[in-house]
């Protein structure tokens, strides 16, 4: 993932999440509102009908207007007009309370005009008759009424939190989910910071081994050429074993150069027309002898109607080298490999079959993974760095073709590569 990416990722997520806490707690305030409304309308409609009820008790009539004002959020008082009885007032108000819901614990108080002070004054609980004590409590006095009694609701805020626990609950629910985005885009980053720092080591690593290699190469060269070392057979053979080796060390150092260049996204193939059967036939000529030496076979069964494809020469003759070189190492001792070419309804199918050790299917996902190995146990008669399929597979999908791979443990490895022309 590029620079350009990440950074698109992550205005891209921050916008959505203020975009979702915006919404979050627009929706929130919106639903506070709307249970507070609720909650005002249950509260008048229940003290209308204690006034009007404590009114046919005393015979008395309520006045048409002004009956009921709210002082406060969760303070109203009531016009009367006549004495008020505490103990009949306390019983219409929690069954009113109770029928219309007003699920909250409430102060009451009645106002003596001639002392004007709240002469008696009571908090109750709305789950039973029981009386809780809150401490010393002021009920407002409203000037304009002569007789009225008032009501406190001190349990009003926690009784609209709890009409909105799904609410509440989302909301938790939302923001886990976005400390789990910040958390992720931390790891990524911080993933991305360390994958960078060691594809730059591996970089220079491989760049410092070039300079050896090329040295080495030349000194073998030297002795090889070396008339008193042809002489001796014994100098010769190691000279031999010092010149193979290092091209081989050679090529691995290659290989994850190319595969660094490709990570890097500056990595850009090099389209031309060339002939599929030629390039087929070119790499089994220069195959065959090493298959050979091993008592090998390498045979072919190539379309004579396919002609052309467009595909970079360097990488896609270096992912033919790079399955065959994966047959002969993973053979049962005698490598027996297999080349088909074939025309499909979308353009080519080529296919590379060896009859070795095969792969299980616990291991077959991730044969293409980076620096995946199947495991052998203790066993380690199969050198690399678990490169080959991973550079086969990037170099497919950057000519957008399509690769597969069937196997079957001690039978057979087929890799499958459509080229989509």
């Amino acid at each position: 993932m590029n620079d350009n990416t990440i950074r698109q990722v992550i205005l891209l997520g921050t916008l959505a999440i203020l975009s979702i806490i915006g919404v979050q707690s627009y929706w929130l305030l919106n639903t506070w509102d709307t249970q507070e409304q609720e909650f005002d309308r249950n509260v008048r409609i229940a003290l209308r009908k204690t006034a009007e009820e404590l009114s046919v008790m005393d015979s008395v009539s309520i006045p048409a207007y002004d009956l009921i004002k709210r002082t406060a959020s969760n303070e109203y008082v009531v016009n009367y007009n006549n004495i008020i009885d505490a103990s009949n007032l306390e019983h219409y108000l929690r069954k009113n309370f109770e029928e219309y819901y007003v699920q909250s614990n409430f102060q009451y108080g009645i106002y003596d005009c001639s002392s004007k002070e709240m002469l008696y004054g009571d908090f109750c609980s709305i789950e039973d008759d029981s009386k809780v004590d809150e401490g010393e409590l002021e009920l407002p006095k409203y000037e304009e009424f002569t007789y009225y009694f008032g009501v406190s609701f001190v349990g009003k805020a926690a009784t609209i939190v709890n009409k909105m626990q799904v609410s509440i609950v989302f909301t938790i629910i939302l923001f886990i989910a976005i400390l789990f985005f910040i958390y992720s885009m931390f790891i990524i980053l911080k993933q991305k910071h360390l994958s960078e720092m060691q594809r730059d080591f591996i970089n220079n690593m491989t760049h410092e081994f070039k300079t050896p290699i090329s040295t080495i190469n030349i000194s073998s060269d030297v002795f090889l050429n070396d008339k008193s070392v042809k002489e001796n057979p014994r100098l010769h053979r190691y000279a031999g074993i010092i010149k193979e080796q290092n091209q081989r060390l050679n090529k691995q150092v290659e290989k994850v150069l190319q595969i660094a260049k490709m990570e890097k996204d500056n990595f850009q193939l090099k389209m031309e027309d060339i002939n599929l059967n030629e390039i087929i036939k070119e790499i089994v000529e220069n195959t065959a002898l090493n298959i050979e030496k091993l008592k090998g076979q390498i045979t072919t069964d190539l379309d004579s109607e396919i002609t052309t494809i467009k595909a970079d020469k360097l990488h896609f003759t270096n992912i033919l080298y790079n399955m065959l070189d994966n047959s002969i190492k993973y053979s049962k001792g005698k490598p027996i490999i297999h080349i088909s070419t074939k025309k499909t309804s979308k353009g080519v199918e080529l296919c590379v079959k060896d009859e070795g050790i095969g792969i299980s299917k616990e291991h077959l996902g991730k044969i293409f993974n980076k620096f995946f190995r199947v495991p052998t146990g203790n066993v380690h008669n199969v050198k690399g760095f678990g490169l080959g399929l991973f550079y086969v597979k990037n170099i497919v999908e950057a000519h957008e073709w399509q690769i597969k791979i069937q196997s079957e443990v001690d039978h057979f490895t087929k890799i499958f590569v459509s080229i989509i022309k």
